[in-house]
């Protein structure tokens, strides 16, 4: 039986662990993992949501994470409230290349109109979750950007605020001076705990660059709390930490794939390229959208599949 010392530094060994698989999967912040402690088994089973998808037709073979081949995620982040099933407000396409030791990062506008697969409606993209959850907006991200889209994490940005919470509060540095939901957010450094973070996060309408300006918030605030659990000689509370991050994240990656991408992809993390998706606003039919013009949207394919090495 180990002593209180010891089984306090296996405990901030699985928090690093822990913050270490969600940051190489949405920004590559993370240290390094050895072995199973109890602590986190309860969260990372509460986390583990399988797919009932079929294999994309857009790969000839699975992925394997064992022969270290590249793979990409989509991180979803949902606007749920309740009684509302909700949007994917923030979708981030990354592409892991463990060759290259690199990360390629594209944001998708939560307006941009595209087909909704399994729906056969032409809608804004972020719809596909309130029709059909993850699966659905899965697949139609995939047909968007024509890579396969092999893993997800969805982060719940109403229940985001305990996460924050969890980590003593975010510092973020804010370049707009605005008031949304009550609360005022002046230019500079700000600390924000959970509840002031999902206000700065969520807001749009006051942003003169719109949705844009929006998911660099929501970056912000997802780096912040990562940067802040991957310090964890400080933090002590971590079964709230635990408790937050298995009640509003959700991942088709079982505990070993997690284990894996940090033993043999964890380089990546030191050059991440965000690529811009250039999109056009545009009225269709008196509904506001961001429109990608096939030019732009065979550019950045063409730059995630390289990524990917698919043929």
């Amino acid at each position: 039986m180990g002593t209180r010392q010891e089984n306090k530094k296996k405990k901030r060994k699985w928090v690093r662990v822990l913050w270490s698989i969600i940051g190489i999967l949405i920004i590559g912040v993370g240290a390094y993992a050895y072995s199973v402690y109890h602590s986190l088994t309860s969260a990372v089973e509460t986390m583990h949501t399988p797919l009932d998808r079929a294999k994309s037709e857009k790969r000839t073979e699975e992925v394997s994470l064992k022969k270290a081949e590249a793979f990409s995620v989509a991180l979803l982040g949902v606007d749920q409230r309740p009684g509302d099933r909700g949007r994917s407000d923030s979708i981030i396409v990354m592409a892991v290349n463990p060759n290259t030791n690199s990360v390629k990062m594209v944001s998708i506008p939560r307006d941009t109109r595209t087909k909704i697969i399994g729906k056969g409606t032409v809608d804004k993209i972020n719809h596909a979750y309130a029709f059909g959850g993850v699966k659905m907006s899965l697949d139609t991200i995939e047909n968007f950007l024509d890579i396969p889209i092999d893993y997800y994490v969805e982060i719940n940005m109403e229940g985001f605020k305990d996460i924050v919470d969890s980590v003593g509060g975010v510092t973020v540095e804010n370049d707009l001076d605005f008031t949304s939901d009550g609360a005022h957010f002046s230019k500079g450094t700000l600390k924000l705990n959970g509840d002031r973070a999902l206000k700065y996060a969520r807001m749009r309408h006051e942003d003169p660059r719109g949705d844009f300006g929006r998911q660099m918030r929501q970056r912000q605030i997802i780096q912040a709390v990562i940067n802040k659990g991957a310090s964890v000689s400080s933090l002590t509370n971590f079964g709230d930490i635990f408790a937050a991050l298995g009640n509003n994240v959700k991942t088709n990656l079982t505990f070993d794939e997690m284990v894996t991408i940090q033993s043999k992809y964890k380089d990546a993390r030191n050059s991440i390229e965000q690529i811009q998706l250039k999109a056009q606003g545009t009225m269709v039919s008196g509904i506001s959208y961001q429109l990608v013009s096939d030019e732009e949207k065979a550019r950045v394919q063409n730059i995630l599949k390289n990524q990917l090495e698919l043929k």
